[in-house]
């Protein structure tokens, strides 16, 4: 099997769109050979931890509510492409995501980082739910299968902070400015939020390379 780690922040609207073509051709190509970890990068990791009101952050980002509004309107028409409707209006904070990461984390050490990380981004994107506050945390871990006692406990301690700060320092200095970033086999950069005949024909090519020489390159984040 190659890796595939991909290095996102579930409050970036182009990695939700980017999962969600990638997810579409691994749907499409049952026999792929992708292993998929999922890596921190925050995208504000100097936002308090109660997080800021979305609109004035947007505002304060962009310079102005019309250019936010712009450039918002064209991740609308990317996420409609990709098939999700998103309701902007729906999302009211912007959270600080350093617990978020810690429990995506911990869900890869129970083999369930995609469940997790797939309700992280419903959560958010879709019901506009605070994905910095922990008792949604606990609740989402719940409902992918995590203890949700267990998880509630951690997310009280600084169990992993360090480690999660070190893990989005590191991607800084490996060069990643912006998420998503894919890193194939610890070798090959795909950036964006690629479309999914992209990902179809770098799963074609991989697949064919991995049957010609009958082992795969392996790699990690």
């Amino acid at each position: 099997m190659i890796t595939l780690d991909i290095i996102s922040d579930p409050i970036c609207p182009w990695c939700y769109i980017g999962k969600t073509n990638l997810d579409r051709a691994l749907e499409a190509a049952p026999g792929h050979p992708f292993v998929v970890a999922w890596h921190p990068f925050q995208l504000n990791p100097d936002m308090p931890p109660e997080g800021a009101d979305r609109r004035e952050y947007l505002e304060a980002k962009f310079g102005s509510r019309a250019k936010a509004v712009e450039i918002y309107a064209r991740v609308e028409e990317a996420a409609k492409a990709a098939g999700l409707e998103i309701d902007f209006a729906n999302v009211p904070r912007v959270p600080n995501t350093l617990d978020a990461h810690r429990l995506i984390h911990w869900a890869g050490l129970e083999g369930r980082q995609a469940a997790v990380v797939s309700a992280l981004f419903r959560a958010y994107w879709r019901e506009g739910r605070d994905i910095g506050d922990r008792e949604v945390l606990a609740d989402l871990a719940a409902g992918a299968g995590m203890d949700r006692a267990m998880v509630a406990r951690l997310l009280a301690s600084d169990a992993d902070a360090e480690e999660t700060r070190a893990r989005d320092a590191h991607a800084r200095q490996r060069g990643v400015t912006g998420v998503p970033c894919f890193i194939i086999a610890n070798q090959y950069v795909v950036s964006g939020a690629q479309p999914p005949q992209v990902w179809a024909e770098v799963i074609a090519e991989l697949s064919a390379q991995v049957a010609a020489a009958g082992v795969a390159p392996q790699g990690g984040a």
